[in-house]
């Protein structure tokens, strides 16, 4: 018997949020949620702010171009917050 595994598609499908967290839906099926206080400027947002966000980085990107923030999948993957600044 083998086990075929499905390749790995870290590329970024869809953002959104809850009252809490940032949650981002992968290409693989695969669905990452992170505290929204991980990241001050997210956090601080306005709602509109936060759904106005493009891909970046062929896919391996969000940028919100509003409050100059990025984050990439394998941050995300990582659970690495925000540096301090």
């Amino acid at each position: 018997m083998s086990i075929l595994a499905q390749k790995a598609d870290e590329r970024i499908a869809d953002v959104r949020f809850d009252e809490n967290r940032l949650i981002v839906d992968l290409q693989d099926g695969r669905t990452i949620a992170v505290p929204l206080a991980w990241y001050p400027r997210l956090f601080n947002a306005s709602h509109a702010e936060r759904c106005d966000w493009e891909l970046a980085g062929g896919g391996y990107g969000i940028h919100w171009p509003a409050i100059d923030e990025d984050l990439s999948t394998e941050g995300l993957l990582r659970g690495a917050p925000a540096p301090a600044r």
